[in-house]
């Protein structure tokens, strides 16, 4: 076991796949010469050269349309986006081409590519740079979009997408990059599709994922000093969606709250809910319950944005009204 920031698992990861195989490459703005924006492509450039670690312009449309290009001519291109708010400039590539050619050439052509960055809020960025777009990405067929909450995570999914050879959406967070955890030193993957059950539990299912699981987990500790069972399950892999792990959870807890750093509307939330009842009505003590943001641009003064994203407060007072507790 070795101890590694989140960072330096996406490089890693990135690495190995690019020594495995000869037509993996990195490219976006800032990756080779600077390192990346965020240091998650360091010492790459060193190692693979410029002609597989690539700096682009600041043309997020254009790049992504060479890596879905090269993706049909037998490569396997790792796109890097600075934060996927710059993602909706290549929105034509990844949902017109990326996640349709394979479909609309009968299975002549397919897509192993890999969109990846930062993703959701990091503080007092402003509106237009502190928004989550996986329900977006997750409503289009053929997409898968992976969002992992911790290293040993990441660098397991991030290997398993790089082999895909469908599109995946791979959705960070700048302010989990500096987060560190013990990993194996050989080599592993994760199952793209597959929830992981973070904490086991008994009176409750909390469902999350991303760097929000922090929270959830943090709330879990705190509620079992109440003599609260929380059971929490981290999706990780939001298309596929892995809806009996979570079904099979709320058969045995009967409640459900899920929690989400995104708006209300049309949320992972809101199809995991229709998915819960539908199925598992019959099971449930207690209405879903669900927390999200605010359903309104991100603020940027720090007062607001303790109101605008979801807090520990929120979150135990909804668990306990499930619970029928308050």
């Amino acid at each position: 076991m070795k101890k590694i920031t989140f960072r330096e698992v996406i490089a890693e990861a990135m690495s190995e796949e690019m020594r495995r195989d000869n037509s993996v490459y990195l490219m976006g703005e800032e990756v080779a010469k600077y390192n990346g924006a965020y240091k998650a492509s360091k010492g790459m450039l060193e190692e693979f050269g410029p002609k597989r670690v690539i700096d682009t312009p600041i043309s997020e449309l254009g790049f992504s349309g060479i890596g879905v290009g090269s993706a049909m001519n037998g490569c396997r291109p790792i796109i890097e986006f600075m934060t996927f708010n710059f993602s909706l400039v290549a929105m034509d590539q990844i949902i017109n081409n990326a996640a349709k050619i394979r479909y609309m050439s009968g299975g002549q052509w397919n897509i192993p590519i890999v969109f990846r960055g930062p993703t959701g809020s990091s503080g007092q960025l402003g509106a237009t740079h502190s928004q989550s777009f996986e329900s977006w990405y997750a409503s289009c067929p053929g997409l898968k979009v992976v969002i992992p909450c911790n290293p040993y995570d990441a660098k397991g999914l991030l290997k398993s997408s790089i082999r895909d050879n469908n599109p995946v959406i791979f959705m960070e967070s700048e302010q989990m990059y500096g987060d560190t955890m013990m990993i194996p030193e050989e080599e592993y993957l994760l199952p793209i599709g597959k929830a992981d059950i973070k904490k086991v539990g008994t009176d409750i299912s909390l469902v999350s994922f991303g760097k929000i699981m922090k929270m959830a987990l943090n709330i879990a500790e705190k509620l079992e000093k109440e003599n609260i069972s929380v059971e929490v399950i981290d999706i990780r892999s939001i298309r596929p969606l892995d809806y009996e792990s979570i079904l099979f959870s709320v058969k045995k807890t009967n409640r459900l709250v899920i929690l989400e750093e995104s708006w209300p509307f049309a949320s992972i939330a809101s199809e995991v809910s229709y998915i819960i009842q539908k199925y598992g009505f019959d099971y449930l003590d207690a209405p879903i319950n669900r927390i999200t943001l605010i359903d309104t641009p991100a603020p940027y003064s720090s007062h607001l944005i303790k109101n605008w994203f979801p807090n520990e407060e929120k979150v135990i007072n909804s668990i306990k009204e499930t619970l029928y507790l308050v």
